[in-house]
């Protein structure tokens, strides 16, 4: 697997899961009708924000992930990440190779922790993969979230600092 930087062309790739993983309103804060041309401007991030994609041997698209500043001035030390994997490609590494590449992106880029706003606390995938990459669960926004199966569930904030590791 291959994570690079992401192109204007692999957005073709990257919609349908997109799409699918937004508009099942189970992990994402998104609306879920979100269009596509809404959701490109939304992920496919500028600099100094990074959009990265892991493709496979062949060049197909396997996930992608977003990297940015998590807040502005004097709290702009602190990054932020974001990452969906497609469906069929799930449970084979590429969320923790995504995640793995977004922390070492951010301590290259100086920042001094990682903190994601909103991890869904039913989707204890991803709870359970950042809990091993080193962040921790602050706190939690009680019924945060409204999750079409659970009801309204909790949204956990969540953090790693990047110094001394």
């Amino acid at each position: 697997m291959l994570i690079r930087e992401a192109r204007t062309e692999d957005w073709a790739a990257v919609w349908p899961f997109f799409a699918r993983i937004v508009r099942a309103g189970e992990t994402f804060t998104y609306p879920l009708d979100l269009s596509r041309e809404d959701a490109e401007g939304w992920w496919m991030t500028k600099a100094p924000s990074r959009t990265v994609v892991a493709v496979d041997d062949s060049g197909a698209v396997l996930g992608t992930a977003k990297m940015n500043r998590n807040h502005l001035g004097n709290g702009g030390h602190v990054a932020s990440a974001s990452y969906m994997v497609d469906p069929a490609h799930g449970g084979r590494g590429v969320g923790r190779a995504l995640c793995t590449y977004t922390i070492d992106w951010a301590r290259a880029e100086g920042y001094r922790a990682m903190q994601f706003n909103a991890v869904v606390a039913t989707n204890t995938r991803a709870v359970r993969l950042y809990e091993s990459l080193g962040f921790e669960v602050l706190g939690t926004l009680p019924e945060g979230f409204r999750h079409p199966g659970e009801g309204y569930v909790g949204l956990h904030i969540m953090h790693r600092s990047l110094v001394d590791d």
